[in-house]
């Protein structure tokens, strides 16, 4: 078996601010569709907090395609 790379979906980024020492900031993007999306987005929150660490999470959908395991 393997995965493909679904084309008709957009993949989509997210980012949380971990920034502090004795808990995370916490604030969380909504999904962006382009990294540059996102990377306003955190210049955004790093303007108004001065906050400078954060999480990414890219999420994408895959298609399983049978091969020689069935």
């Amino acid at each position: 078996m393997t995965t493909v790379l679904d084309t008709l979906a957009l993949p989509t980024f997210t980012a949380e601010c971990v920034t502090g020492e004795d808990h995370n900031c916490g604030a969380t993007s909504d999904p962006q569709h382009t990294p540059d999306e996102l990377t306003r987005w955190i210049a955004g929150h790093c303007a108004a907090t001065g906050h400078e660490l954060y999480e990414q999470t890219t999420r994408t959908l895959v298609r399983a395609e049978p091969g020689a395991w069935q």
